[in-house]
């Protein structure tokens, strides 16, 4: 009998990071290993942000702080909200956590009784369910696919909803796809929880500055739903501070409240020095972080056009975050010295120990049919990675029976 609870032994270890201890484990045997299985920009943090952080540790910024936040920092998110989301929200609707993986299980845990639903569209980032399942609540997948760009309709929305519904978690732009969902495509969605007003909504926009088709759009700015809708936003991404830790969300007062007296048994307030960081990006320039989305979108262009180059590969063009999100299908039941590729985690693995890139299954996000493959990473790094992808895919053969003698 186990001494663990239930709760831990039935929790999945987190896929991506998994996959980038096996790709460390390789490289640490000498192996050149090319890792594009986390989804951390290879982009350092703006000076300007890190001359903040020095600036509060001479000022001894050394103490604990409010549970949700520095007033300062949170003033800063609700003017950031406004300023670039045309959303409005007091500070005092803001709590600031450790990263935005935090926010989301905040969240899940203020809102989630057990056996209450969740749905969620897959694919899917792959924390989502797990989160879902600490809180003794049940996933609801609604399966989207590449030939949909990724997204859902209104009617798989509708089709979805029952009477134990009490949350909807999505992300725009995606993780692990790449898709961003446009304003009418939100609209329509919004048309739908509005015959539905106990459901709730976390919307993950994590990725929102790296965003290729203009201009970002919350399913918050949609007046009808805002107050049901929790905003999960943080630095990691858009400002390169994923070591940093600061996350935040944004939603109505009691469900800020709620998370407030959550963290405060849990955590307590995220990093002094961390937050004064974070004032200094959320009031400062947004040029670091355009410059970074122009190098990601001639990066996906690569990329994009080296997997198309690959036989047997089924990619669409991303519109966002820094993934693709390859359908790998047509390798299952193919192999080479033997070893048998049965489904996209043998892919992936195989992808790893032969062809010596790092890669995440799709089966975690959701879709057992797919690969992730980020291309957060240098562009010399990732046209070797497709070198080597393309060069390993090639050396699978469909197996043959061979006859009796």
């Amino acid at each position: 009998m186990s001494i663990l609870s239930n709760r831990i032994n039935n929790l999945a270890e987190s896929a991506t990071i998994k996959m980038a201890k096996l790709g460390r484990e390789l490289a640490a045997q000498g192996v050149d290993v090319i890792s594009l299985s986390l989804g951390e920009t290879d982009f350092f943090t703006p000076d300007f942000v890190k001359d903040a952080a020095k600036k509060a540790i001479d000022e001894n910024y050394s103490y604990y702080t409010p549970v949700a936040g520095y007033p300062e920092l949170r003033k800063a998110i609700a003017a950031k909200l406004k300023r670039e989301n045309n959303i409005d929200y007091n500070f005092d609707q803001i709590v600031v956590s450790t990263g935005a993986k935090q926010s989301l299980a905040n969240a899940i845990l203020c809102l989630v009784n057990p056996g209450e639903e969740v749905i969620i569209p897959t694919p899917y980032w792959v924390s989502y369910s797990e989160l879902v399942k600490l809180a003794d609540g049940e996933s609801v997948f609604i399966n989207a696919t590449i030939d949909s760009d990724f997204k859902i309709t209104p009617e798989q929305l509708e089709a979805a909803i029952t009477p134990k519904t009490k949350l909807f978690m999505f992300s725009s732009p995606n993780n692990p796809t790449g898709t961003v969902y446009t304003r009418e495509e939100l609209a329509a969605l919004v048309a739908v929880f509005e015959k539905y007003p106990n459901i709730y909504i976390i919307s993950d926009e994590i990725y929102e500055h790296i965003n290729f088709i203009g201009q970002h759009t919350s399913i918050a700015e949609f007046e009808s739903v805002k107050d049901r809708v929790i905003i999960i936003n943080g630095l990691s991404k858009a400002y390169a501070m994923t070591g940093w830790r600061l996350g935040f969300s944004a939603s109505n007062k009691e469900i800020a409240n709620a998370i407030d007296k959550l963290q405060s048994q849990v955590t307590s307030g995220t990093s002094s020095i961390t937050q004064m960081a974070g004032v200094a990006a959320y009031n400062g320039s947004l040029d670091s972080v355009k410059e970074m989305q122009k190098v990601f979108l001639k990066r996906r262009d690569l990329v994009y056009g080296l997997l198309k180059e690959i036989p047997g590969l089924k990619v669409n063009l991303p519109a966002g975050a820094f993934y693709f999100f390859p359908e790998v299908s047509s390798f299952f039941g193919k192999s080479v010295d033997g070893e048998v590729i049965k489904n996209a985690d043998d892919l992936s693995l195989y992808l790893l120990n032969k062809g010596h890139v790092a890669t995440v299954s799709g089966d975690s996000f959701g879709d057992p049919n797919s690969i992730r493959l980020s291309y957060a990473a240098a562009e010399d790094k990732l046209i070797e990675a497709c070198k080597r992808i393309k060069f390993a895919l090639e050396q699978l053969k469909d197996e043959k029976t061979v006859p009796a003698v």
